[in-house]
This record gives structure tokens, C-alpha cells and sequence, in this order.
């Protein structure tokens, strides 16, 4: 894979991407938004997530479709930070409608600024796509993650909101089309992340996945290597599973190539498809057979179809005009272009704090450079464990994570903070450039316990730290909604803030109960192995990450011993 720098590439494919089409789209923070004026009345839609899926999902911003993209690190949810920067860039007064997959991440980050913005005044909602048939049996089909059938979704909420639709419309669309959406996918070879050396999957000889993500997850199963035929027939019969009960046997389709599959094996696959949906009674409205959501060089291939109703197949077949996907007489390059707003903040002071917390504070910025520096020696472990069910970028995250927050906690101390703005400067670095499920959680906690720290403490000790620690897997708790017992890296930190709460009340010094407490994470997060996923990218794949430990809670716990604290 061609790259300058594994941790620029979001930002270097974006410089690229604008260059090429600078009468669609413009960069703004965050993101990249449509080059010309909405219409003065229109409701503006963002869609989100990580980076890799070209030309989801930056690729269709324009008339009839996106008005703009928060666009995330490789396969990793946009910060909140990056949610906010673009919505406020693109906000006409009418209202924001951010659309993403069912993923943590992105669920997370794009609450927390529909939140704030609405606190704000900004009438936002949100929603998320679930239609990969793959990732949960129809009954928990809540828990079904975005798959390529996210385009159709988009298209039906893009033109809908060209169309002038209120929001509570827009919203009714938006869920009718996904509710009529299904995807199934197979996999041949496992996508590569920039800068790694292997895929973050590996698919046996004469095997296939079945069932896989579009983040670099794994299948859900395996199964041997059968024809273009054999193919066709799998993904077509999974689609047509779960046809409404008013099919009116006219759908949209989608043969989707998922980044190194080739347009001729495609089309192999596509005559057989079209063949067997023909034969089951159904017409074919405007078909697409290409690359519409990729994952970087996956070898594999989805099919992807949407029943259609009267609305749905208007919304489908309405005129569109973007970078990568155009419909009807192109409008994009001869509009008045749109000037942004800088939506910058203002530099971040702070005032002084207490003796005590300012000695806390340095010793804070020297326990997120040790944090850094254990993650990076981690980080190809990480990764091997977390590709065992999930998308392998674990390592990858934390060293972003940690690395931004250690940077953040040093200029801030530098400027004066003390203990508590310490940990909410690292928090919300860690949170707004990690970004993913992990950057939120982690940035969270950290300012939650920065709250409790304070920059005004007369000393510090275990009871304090055992307070902090708590209210930062609380905030976990109530923000990420995974819970003790779901393989997260919550069952090392909860037994962690408990040890050191145990160690506390029996007067343990600081750095007694801190050791104390990080032996039993340590413990706590090598016992995951015997637990199988409940939430997360790793869920549908849960069998498979049977006798791993989770990535999380082992890098929770390296976190833990990595920072122990001084008398």
C-alpha cells in the first residue's frame, strides 16, 4: 500500500482528495463538506466514520446526496471534536441530520455532538444503519452493524432532503430504507492497514470468509472456497431471506467489490446473481455493480439490495451529482461555491493551582510519556490480538490515543495547568484525535477522573485516586454501554477501581494500593480470555476470540502498571 506516513494518511489522502475534485468538495475541520450552496431551505445531512471505504464515505457529497463527511482515521470513528467541527461548518439554520453505521464509535461520538449541538440550539438527530444480515439473527437485528447497503441508505436520505422533506420525514425515510435494506458479504484475503506488514485477517487455503465487516473483521464462519456461481447463490438466498412481507418484487441492487476484487470477477459473479433474482420474480431498478464501500484491499465481495416502494424507488432513481457517483444532468460544478466559516477555538488558559496538585500535575506528564512509550512497545501484540475477532487496529488507536494525550498533558502543563486540567487536556486530546470507541471511552475517563483530581487538593492519596478511577468507569459504564462480564477493557478497570478502593479503606499508602490494584487488573484482563464478546466489532465473530484475551483490557492493565504512582 502506497503512504508517506501511517499516522497521516487520513489527513494526506484528504489534501489528495480535495485537489482532485475541487469543484465538490472543500476541507473543512473534521471533515470535507460539498463545494457549493445548499439550498436555503434544505435540512443539511452529514454521514461519518472512518476512513478506507473510498468512495464511501467522502466520495458522495453533492446535490441529491451528502452535504458533508466527518471523516475518521482508518477504519476508526471521527472524534466528537470532528463531528462538531464540520457540523458547525455546514449548518444552514435548517437542522442537521447525521446518518453512520451501528458501530460503538461511531454511536458515541456522534451522540455527544448531537447533544452539545442540540444544547447549542441546532435542531440535530441521528441514526444508524443496520443492515448486514451477517452480524445478528433477525430478532436482534437492533445489534446488525453498517455494511454496503449504507449507500442506499444514504441515497434515500440525501434525496429526500434535496427533495424539501421535514426532518420528521427526512428521519421516517431514513428508517424505512434501512429496515428495507439487507447486505451479505464474502471474503477471499484480509485488507491491510497503512504501514503493517500483513493482513489483519488471514483467510486458509481453499477457505472463504463468510460474513465479514468492512473494518477489516473477520467472518463470522468459514467455508470452502466455492465458483462464482456457488457465490452468487450464497449471498442471493441471504438477502432474499428476510424480504419484507409487502415485497412488491422490485428492488435496487448492489454487487459490491470491496477494494482488490477485480470488475471482471464481478461481473462473473453479477450474470449469475442477476439470473437467480430474475428467477425468484424480481426486477432490477437501476442495478450497480462496482466499488461503492471498500475496505482498502479487501479481496471480497457483498451483495447488497433494497425492496422498493413507490417512495424508495423515487428516492433511488433521483438525480444525484457527486465526486464518485453521479445520476441525471450534472449541477455540481456550475453552482456559487460556499465559503466557510473558521470554526477554530480560541487558545486554552488555565489558572493556577496548589502546590500539591501542580507536584501531581508534573508527575501526571511524566506517567503519559511511560504510557506512550509501553503502548508503542505493545502495539504489534495488540493488534494480534485484537485481529483475532475484531479489526486489529487496537495497537494502533492506543499509540494515537495515548501518544496525542501525552502531548496534550505536556503543552498544557507548560501553559500552567495543574493535576485535574492535566488529565482533562490528555482526555479530550486522546478523545478528538484517537478517535473510535476506544478514543471516546479513554478521553472520558480521563476527564471524568480530572474532575474529580482537581487542581485545588491540599495532597493526594489512595482515596482520591481510588474516587477518580471510579468515576472514570462510571462514565464508561453510562457512555459505552457495555458492562462487567462483556469482554471490554471495563473487566480490568472495574477490578482494578475496586482493588484500589479496598486498598484505600485499609490505609494503604498511594502507591501500595496503586501496586496492589494493578496486579489484580493484570489478572482480570488475562481472564477475558475465557469470556466471549457481547458488544463491539468483535461480537458477530465472538467464538472465534474464545481463549484470546481482550485488547483492551490488556492494554487497560499495561496502562495500569505502566503509570504507577509515586509516595
Amino acid at each position: 500500500m502506497l503512504f508517506n506516513d501511517p499516522k497521516t494518511f487520513r489527513e494526506d489522502m484528504l489534501k489528495g482528495y480535495v485537489a482532485a475534485y475541487p469543484d465538490y468538495v472543500v476541507e473543512v475541520p473534521g471533515g470535507v463538506a460539498r463545494a457549493t450552496k445548499m439550498p436555503e431551505d434544505k435540512i443539511t445531512v452529514i454521514n461519518g466514520g472512518g476512513s478506507g471505504h473510498y468512495p464511501a464515505f467522502c466520495g458522495i457529497i453533492g446535490d441529491g446526496f451528502m452535504d458533508a463527511t466527518v471523516v475518521g482515521n482508518v477504519f476508526t470513528s471521527p472524534s466528537t471534536e470532528d463531528v462538531l467541527g464540520v457540523a458547525h461548518s455546514v449548518d444552514n439554520g435548517n437542522g442537521i441530520f447525521i446518518v453512520g453505521g451501528n458501530y460503538a464509535g461511531d454511536k458515541m461520538n456522534f451522540n455527544m455532538a448531537r447533544d452539545r449541538l442540540i444544547e447549542e440550539g441546532v435542531d440535530c438527530r441521528t441514526f444508524y444503519i443496520t443492515d448486514d444480515v451477517a452480524a445478528a439473527m433477525p430478532e436482534e437485528k437492533e445489534k446488525r452493524r453498517g455494511n454496503v447497503g449504507t449507500f442506499m441508505v444514504f441515497k434515500a436520505a440525501g434525496a429526500a432532503a434535496a427533495a424539501g422533506v421535514s426532518f420528521d420525514e427526512l428521519v421516517r425515510i431514513t428508517e424505512k430504507a434501512n429496515e428495507r435494506t439487507r447486505t451479505m458479504s464474502m471474503g477471499f484475503r484480509g485488507c491491510t492497514l497503512p504501514g503493517e506488514a500483513a493482513p489483519l485477517f488471514h483467510v486458509p487455503e481453499g477457505k472463504m470468509e463468510v460474513g465479514q465487516g468492512i473494518h477489516g473483521e473477520p467472518g463470522v464462519g468459514e467455508d470452502d472456497l466455492k465458483s462464482a456461481s456457488e457465490v452468487a447463490k450464497i449471498l442471493v438466498d441471504r438477502v432474499l431471506a428476510e424480504a419484507p412481507a409487502d415485497d412488491s418484487k422490485r428492488i435496487a441492487v448492489i454487487l459490491d467489490g470491496l477494494g482488490s476484487t477485480k470488475y471482471e470477477e464481478l461481473f462473473v459473479v453479477w450474470g449469475t446473481v442477476r439470473e437467480l433474482l430474475e428467477e425468484k420474480g424480481y426486477t432490477l431498478v437501476e442495478p450497480l455493480v462496482g466499488e461503492y464501500v471498500t475496505s482498502l484491499d479487501m479481496e471480497g465481495i457483498a451483495l447488497a439490495v433494497e425492496y422498493l416502494d413507490d417512495e424508495l424507488e423515487g428516492y433511488w432513481s433521483a438525480p444525484c451529482d457527486t465526486a464518485s457517483f453521479r445520476k441525471g444532468e450534472s449541477s455540481m460544478a456550475a453552482g456559487e461555491r460556499k465559503v466557510y466559516a473558521d470554526v477554530s477555538e480560541a487558545a486554552e488558559t488555565f489558572e493556577p493551582g496548589s502546590a500539591a496538585s501542580d507536584a501531581a500535575a508534573d508527575y501526571i506528564v511524566d506517567a503519559f510519556e511511560r504510557m506512550r512509550e509501553a503502548i508503542a512497545d505493545a502495539e504489534e501484540e495488540l493488534a494480534k490480538i485484537d485481529g483475532v475477532a475484531g479489526d486489529g487496529d487496537h495497537g494502533r488507536g492506543m499509540v494515537k490515543g495515548s501518544t496525542f494525550a501525552a502531548e496534550a498533558a505536556k503543552a498544557a502543563r507548560e501553559k500552567g495547568a495543574a493535576a485535574g486540567s492535566v488529565l482533562r487536556e490528555a482526555g479530550r486530546a486522546w478523545a478528538a484525535k484517537a478517535g473510535g470507541t476506544s478514543g471516546v471511552l479513554w478521553g472520558s475517563a480521563l476527564e471524568a477522573a480530572g474532575a474529580v483530581v482537581g487542581d485545588h487538593a491540599d495532597a493526594y492519596d489512595a482515596d482520591i485516586a481510588a474516587e477518580a478511577v471510579k468515576a472514570a468507569y462510571e462514565k464508561m459504564l453510562s457512555l459505552g454501554g457495555a458492562h462487567r462480564g462483556d469482554k471490554t477493557m471495563l473487566d480490568a478497570l472495574i477490578p482494578f477501581g475496586e482493588a484500589l478502593e479496598e486498598q484505600a479503606a485499609a490505609g494503604k499508602s498511594l502507591k501500595e494500593a496503586w501496586t496492589d490494584a494493578a496486579e489484580v487488573a493484570k489478572k482480570a484482563a488475562e481472564d477475558t480470555a475465557n469470556m466471549v464478546p457481547k458488544v463491539g466489532r468483535a461480537r458477530p465473530a465472538a467464538e472465534r476470540s474464545l481463549g484470546t484475551p481482550d485488547a483492551g483490557a490488556i492494554s487497560m492493565a499495561l496502562c495500569i502498571r505502566t503509570v504507577l504512582p509515586k509516595e
